[in-house]
Parts: structure tokens; sequence; C-alpha cells
């Protein structure tokens, strides 16, 4: 239906699309119904809206673009302020000036003031996703307003506006083909699809999209946030979710502040029973919180966090959020992109299927004849890329070339060869050249079945056909075309099994493309059709949740569905990783507990993701997740190192006083003990670990559980040390007070190499880096006890004395470290394992992981891929062998 320019400038008597923010199941129908009655809802028609009629639709829909969401930064860096440990350290500070204990002051108030601007630093976002996504939108439309065609700004779109697309425009919004001839759309960074997408009249396209070959107009009929391409921006714009860091960090403060509140009360309780000074009673609850906090365990774990990003950048993973190495330790599913991750994402040519006996290579080359490298067209490039030998090309002479087009849907050339015959070759849609060949009645069955047959392996087909006389085409064979796996893809994937990782391809390819990859890669032919899965707002049943879990990959993948498969993965208990390069997979890149920005990715993605890759391919990643579980090691082992320390001055403190009424370290003391010991450990961020082949967590009931093991016996060791200077040695309590502050300092800092490691405190030597620091801290912390500098001055003689003592009982506590793990994280009985060891292996992830260690030896150089998975499997069979002789013996 068709309205002339004055109906076109009345009122609409319906909406075209709804209002921003509205909910409509109209809008969502207007790429698909038929056109008449799109143009009816819209009131408009081919010949456009008239100027006024687009200003009134302006100021009612607002402009095309995506408005940018903008953090307040002074808002915030006061958020580090609040929060668990803040607040106890802002307790502290308040406490001390209540008593006047300046120096405790400043000293703690410094350490507040460095933990937010480290924080605050640290977590800054180079990139603002939703800014990225706005430079993808076109900045100029060709639109026709009063008849006229004009050149406005891209924002000033409306629905109903008809705009002119040509070759190489980016879809300015979505809008619907008018009649006209079909385009090939390039939709690969909005839909994933490796190939471009023929639009005929009727079809919508979607804003960011890329018209690669054709002209055509179409019908607008969404704009900004309503579009496919806006709807992906509001899915990057949600909240941010709280990372497993965050939490277990909130976890362990929440641990000691109901703690050190439950014996400062009791203590307070127990000092307004005995009448005692309020003052001192305060200054003790002073000393007590100051002792209870970890003061220095942010900025440990960020610093720790910071020196293995800058480490993952060596490898050419860059971290645009830092708690992302943590979520990376942890990925037990990664989702990972089809094209461009998976695959090479360029067409390549596969054996065709040939008529008559004619050589493969030379329907290769007549079709490469049938050509044009300066097209920049990614068919013709694949062809022409094909072709073994390029000299063979310059032996001949194209005297005319017909590009393609809609009308005759081909590429056709005259070409004069080096006898200088002349003939002609022609390269297009099977069907098509099967129509204009005159041998099509003989062969038809035969170039159908191959079709089929590379359809159903997700191959495109491309029919070839030559004449010696114009006009009298002979169909010479099929091509097909795929986009082809990327080298060491197949043994990147089989090592991230082994390494507790499970791969899901999720792309928005055909059903038929995504099998055949996945097959060539070894994943496992399980693959979901994505168009029956729901969106952002839709909950899953249980079957289809434990579906969507179980599968292998998905195919027919739109933005919507990524995000919600991350998000189903996410409720079932998983850690999500999620590779990806274009537009449509930022909203999922920023859900998934890990997003990575692979090569060559877009702004928008890069921008979405946690950590950017710079190498190619997967392996990178698995490089990433092998240091990111050891940068995890290093967390865990100062977390539990912190909380024992902190537990073991609590109840050591709150001990002495309620049984000897004795203060047995000052406020001093325990600042200095954090500043010394916390500002040695930084160190430990380049410590020597040993990273596990299953995913991270944080298993809070073993962190709590061992340190408050070692804690308690920590407090065994210094009332050990207590009874002795008061009952044996008769020491007066101001010497008792350094006797102990040396006991704490040099103790407490002997613990990290207990906690460093799981077996033996010899099993993994430690970083030269680490014990320098150690032994320099614990040297300083000497003198200040040997010289009084803030408290009695000790002697060499009991400054030995302490140090025998504790490196005695450093001995005891990694005995008892032991068992504490034997008790909160059992290993499975030896005579399962024995059970396990009798059962068939797969030989597969060995393979994958010898064939990853040949290229890494040959510095990974691709193109090898083959050989280097078969000489792994030769090794690993062989050493399976010798293995089973040795234990038949």
């Amino acid at each position: 239906m068709k309205l002339n320019g004055g109906q076109s400038k009345a009122k609409p008597e319906t909406k075209p699309v709804s209002a921003p923010g509205a909910k409509s199941d109209a809008q969502k129908n207007l790429k698909s119904i038929p056109m008449e009655e799109l143009q009816k809802k819209l009131s408009s028609s081919p010949d456009g809206l008239s100027g006024d009629e687009a200003k009134k639709r302006l100021a009612q829909y607002g402009p095309n673009e995506i408005p940018e969401k903008k953090e307040n930064p002074y808002l915030k860096f006061l958020s580090y302020f609040w929060g668990p440990i803040p607040w106890m350290i802002e307790g502290a500070v308040i406490l001390s000036g209540v008593v006047r204990h300046w120096p405790d002051f400043f000293i703690i108030l410094l350490l507040l003031l460095s933990n937010a601007i480290v924080g605050f630093w640290e977590e800054h976002q180079a990139g603002n996703a939703i800014a990225a996504l706005r430079k993808q939108l076109a900045i100029k439309a060709k639109v026709k307003r009063d008849g006229k065609w004009t050149d406005p700004s891209a924002k000033e779109l409306v629905p109903g506006d008809v705009i002119r697309l040509k070759l190489g425009d980016i879809v300015p919004a979505d809008a619907r083909l008018l009649p006209g001839d079909p385009v090939e759309v390039d939709q690969s960074a909005l839909t994933g699809e490796s190939l471009p997408a023929t639009k005929k009249p009727g079809d919508a396209v979607f804003s960011g999209s890329i018209i690669r070959q054709g002209e055509s107009e179409g019908m607008v009929y969404a704009t900004g946030t309503d579009t496919y391409f806006g709807k992906t921006a509001q899915m990057v714009q949600g909240p941010e979710s709280v990372s497993h860091f965050q939490k277990a960090v909130l976890k362990i403060g929440d641990y000691l502040i109901v703690l050190a509140v439950a014996l400062v009360a009791f203590i307070i309780t127990v000092a307004l029973f005995r009448h005692d000074p309020v003052m001192s009673t305060l200054e003790f609850a002073l000393v007590l919180l100051v002792a209870a906090i970890p003061v220095a365990m942010p900025t440990v774990l960020s610093v720790t966090m910071a020196v293995g990003a800058r480490l993952l950048a060596k490898k050419q993973a860059i971290i645009t959020r830092l708690s992302a190495i943590e979520e990376l330790a942890g990925v037990d599913i990664l989702c990972s992109d089809k094209t461009g991750t998976l695959t090479q994402n360029k067409l390549t040519l596969g054996d065709p299927f040939r008529l008559n006996g004619i050589p493969a290579d030379q329907v290769i080359l007549w079709a490469a004849l049938a050509s044009r490298a300066e097209d920049k067209d990614t068919i013709d490039l694949a062809v022409i890329g094909g072709v073994k030998d390029d000299q063979t090309l310059k032996g001949y002479q194209v005297v005319h070339f017909q590009p393609f087009d809609p009308v005759h849907k081909r590429t056709e050339a005259t070409v004069k060869g080096g006898d200088g015959k002349q003939f002609y070759v022609a390269k297009g849609a099977p069907q098509v050249i099967l129509n204009m060949a005159t041998n099509a009645s003989e062969v038809k069955a035969g170039v159908e079945k191959a079709v089929d047959e590379f359809a159903g392996r997700g191959f495109r087909s491309l029919g070839v056909a030559r004449a010696e006389e114009e006009g009298k085409w002979q169909i010479v064979g099929v091509l097909p075309m795929f986009d082809p796996p990327r080298p060491q893809a197949k043994a990147t994937i089989a090592s991230a099994r082994q390494m507790g990782v499970s791969v899901k391809m999720v792309t928005g390819d055909q059903m038929a493309i995504a099998k055949e990859t996945a097959k060539q890669l070894g994943m496992g032919t399980n693959i979901l059709d994505a168009s029956g899965l729901g969106d952002i707002k839709h909950h899953e049943t249980a079957q289809a949740a434990e579906a969507i879990e179980k599968a292998d990959g998905f195919a027919q993948v739109f933005p919507e569905h990524k995000y919600h498969i991350v998000d189903v993965l996410q409720q079932r208990g998983h850690i999500v990783g999620m590779t990806g390069d274009g537009v449509n997979d930022a909203p999922a890149l920023k859900k998934a507990d890990c997003g990575i920005a692979v090569s060559g990715a877009t702004d928008t993605a890069r921008a979405a993701a946690s950590i950017v890759l710079l190498a190619s391919g997967l392996s990178v990643i698995i490089d990433a997740i092998k240091e990111s579980r050891r940068i995890f090691q290093r967390m865990n082992s100062y977390a539990i190192y912190r909380i024992a320390e902190t537990l073991r001055v609590l109840f050591f403190m709150t001990l002495a006083i309620l049984v000897f009424n004795f203060y047995p370290v000052t406020a001093v003391m325990i600042v200095m003990l954090a500043l010394l010991n916390d500002g040695a450990i930084l160190s430990i961020a380049y410590d020597n670990v040993h990273y596990k082949d299953k995913p991270e967590a944080w298993n809070m009931r073993l962190v709590l559980g061992v340190s408050t093991v070692l804690g308690v016996i920590g407090v065994v060791a210094a009332f050990g040390l207590f009874y002795l200077g008061e009952r044996v040695f008769h020491l007066d309590r101001a010497h008792i007070q350094t006797l102990m502050y040396l006991k704490l300092s040099v103790a407490g800092h002997l613990t990290i190499f207990l906690t460093r490691t799981r077996g033996p405190f010899w099993s993994i030597r430690p970083a030269r880096i680490l014990w320098m620091a150690v032994l320099g801290t614990q040297t300083v912390a000497t003198l200040i006890a040997v010289y009084g500098l803030f408290m009695t001055p000790l002697g060499w003689g009991w400054a030995a004395f302490v140090w025998g003592y504790a490196l005695a009982w450093f001995l005891v506590n990694d005995r008892v470290k032991l068992l504490a793990y034997r008790i909160f994280d059992p290993t499975k009985p030896a005579l399962l394992a024995k059970k396990l060891a009798k059962q068939p292996v797969d030989l597969t992830p060995a393979i994958a992981a010898r064939a990853y260690e040949i290229y890494e030896e040959r510095g990974h150089h691709d193109g090898q891929a083959d050989q280097d998975w078969l000489e792994a499997e030769i090794e690993t069979k062989k050493d399976r062998e010798e293995h089973n002789k040795v234990g038949s013996r």
C-alpha cells in the first residue's frame, strides 16, 4: 500500500514503535510483518517522510543513538571507603583519635587512604563499553525527505524514514528493504555469521551491519535503543556483578569483624566488672581492633593481581579488570565464539567436486580467472587463494571481466591463454551455473548431490563453468567453501579439558556448519539450536537448563541467546568464561565471570571484556589460565597466612588480658607488625608455585579451617614463651612486651613458608625475592627489639633465644598444617585410586598436552598442527606402553 506525500505528513494513527523504555510486542513483529502492513503502521511510504513529520517523530522517539551512562569518579572513589574492612580501619582511626594515640592515628589513616587509592587505580576501566558501541554507528545517512535525497546525521533518523544503502555503507538503523535487487550484508559483528547474508526485498537489515554487494532502499522501523544494535548496548549497560574475589574478601572481613566485636564486647564486660579505667579499656579496644584488621589485605591481594597482570601482558593477554585473574583461574566452562576464535574467519576452498575427470587444480584455476582480487570480495579472494602457484595466473590475460550483480548472479571473464586462444569462464551459485550450462541435463543429478553433501557439512557451494565459444557453457565442477579451524585449535581444546575446562562453541552460523566445525575440533556434536532458547528475562525449565549445561555448542545464536546461555550456566554453579570478537559478543562478555576479547576484536568487545588477547588463537588462553592459577595460589597462600596471624594476635592478646590483666603488646607494636610483615609479604606476588590441573575456587571452609588451626597453635606457642619469660626467667612486663613483639614478628613471618605449600614447607622452593624480603624485614624487627625503638631494649641474647624458639615451633606447625589439610580437604582413598587406575585411559588429554608442548617448543609457529598432534600421539602411546610393561612386572 503506497501513500502519497500529503498522507505521509499526517500525524500517525498508530505509533511506529514503542517509546523508549516501553515494551511492545508489536515492535518485535515489525521486522517480519508484510511490507504493506509495515507502511501502514509507520504511516509512511517509499516516498519517505516530510521534514516536518521527521522533526515531530524525532522529538517523540529521541535521537538515533545509544545514551551514554557515566559514572561519577568521586562517588566511585568514595565507594572504596565502604565495606567491612574499611569500616574496621575507620573505627580504629576514630578510636586512636579519642584516646589521642596520634602516631597510630596517622599511620592507620595512611593505610586507609592507600587501600582506597590502590583499589580505585587498579580497577579503573581504560575504555567505556557504551562509547565504543556508539562509535560503531554510521555518522551520516542518505535519507529521502520531502521527496529529495538528503544527508543528515544518522542520529536524526526516525521510524518511517526511507534510506538508501550502497556498497560499503554501515546500516544506520534497523530497516526493511524496499522492492529492488537483493544485497549481500555482512552481519558477522552482530550475529556471528561467518559468511555474508543475502537480503531480499522485505527482509530486515540491522544497524551496524555492512553492505558488501548491491544497492537498495529501506524503510527504517527502529532507531536508537530499540534497534537490535541498541538492545545489545543495553545488555552491556547492565549492573556490574560482584566477583568471587570480592565475595571472598568480604567473607574474610565478616569473619574477623564478628570475632573482633565478640572479643571486644567480652573484654569490655570484664573490664566493667573489674572497674578498670574507661580510657585504658578504650585503649585496649583500639589495640584489639587494630590487631583484628587485615589492613594491608586488599592492597596485597590487589598488588599480587597487578603483578600477575604484568606477567599475563608478556603472554599477550591484557587485563582490564584485576579480579578477572581470579575468575579466569576458576573458569570451568569456556563459551567460545566460533568465527575468528576457533576458526580463521576467512573463506577457504575444500576439495572440489569435478566433472569428466578434470583435475581439481584446473577447476580452481578457471574459477580464479573469473575472480578479481582488487574488488576485495571475500569469495573472490578465497578462490584466488586456492591456486597453489600464483605464477600460473600470470600466464593468462583477462580481456574482459563482468563483476557480480544481482541480475546475472555470477561473475564472468573473457580470457586469452598463453597459446593466444580465447575462452570464457564463469562462477556463481550452482543453480545459476546449471541453468546456463548446455550439459546441465547430463550432470544435474551429480551436481545437486554434491551441493547437498557440501551443505550437510556446512559448506557453501560455488559452481564453475567454462566455454570455448560465447554462450556454450559447460559446467566443470563445484567448489566447496568453508571457514577452517585455527591451527592448534584441536590440541588447545583438548588441553583445556585436561585442565578441567569444558569448551562450548557458540556461533551464529547454521547447525550444519557448527556440527562440522565441532567435529573437526574433536569437541563433540551435541549442538543445540539456540533459536529454541529464551532471552535475558526468560527462565529455563530444569530440563532445558540441563540440556544447555550438557551441550557441546550452540548454533544460530543471537546476542540475547549468548547472554542467556552464560546466565543459565552461572545459575547452575559454573564459573563461565566467554570469548568473542564482535559487537554481538559484548553483552555476554560483560555478563560472563571472565569475558575474553580475542585478537582483532572490535572496540565494543574489548571494552566489555575483562581480558583482551593480542595474539591469535586459543593457545594464549591456555597460557593465561595457567598463569592465573599460579596467581590464585599466591593469593590463597597469603589469605591463609593473614587470617592465621590475625587470629594469633587476637586470641593471645584477649587471653593475656583476661587471665593476667596485662597488655602483651602495645598499639604501636601492632602497627609495626603490620607495616613490616605485610610490607615484605608483597613479594609473594613473585613466588614460585605449582598450578593445579583443575579450576580454582575460594574454599572458605579450607581457608578459614587451616588458618584457624595455625592461629590457635600460634597462641599456644606465644603463651609458652610468655610463661618462660615471666615464670622461668622472671623478666619484667616491659621486657616481656618486647619479647612477645619479636616472637610475633619472627614466627608470624615464618608462617608464610607454611601456607605457601600444601605439602611440607620444602616441597616447593620459595622465590629468592620472597625469602630475601622476609629475612630483611625480620632483621629490621630484630634490631628494633634489640636496641629498643618504641619499646624496651631486649639485647642480642634474648633475640637469639626468640629466633630459636620460633624456628622450633615452625617445624611443629608444619606437621600440624599437614594434619589440618587432611581434615578440611581429604583426598580420595588409595583403594579407589587403584580401582580407577585399572579402568581404560583416554589418552586424548595427554596427547593434547604434549602437542601443545611441541607447539610451544617450536615458538608458537602455526601451520604444523597435524604434525604436532601425530608426533605427540606416537610419543604418548609409546610412553603408555612402557609404563604398562613396568607395571606388569
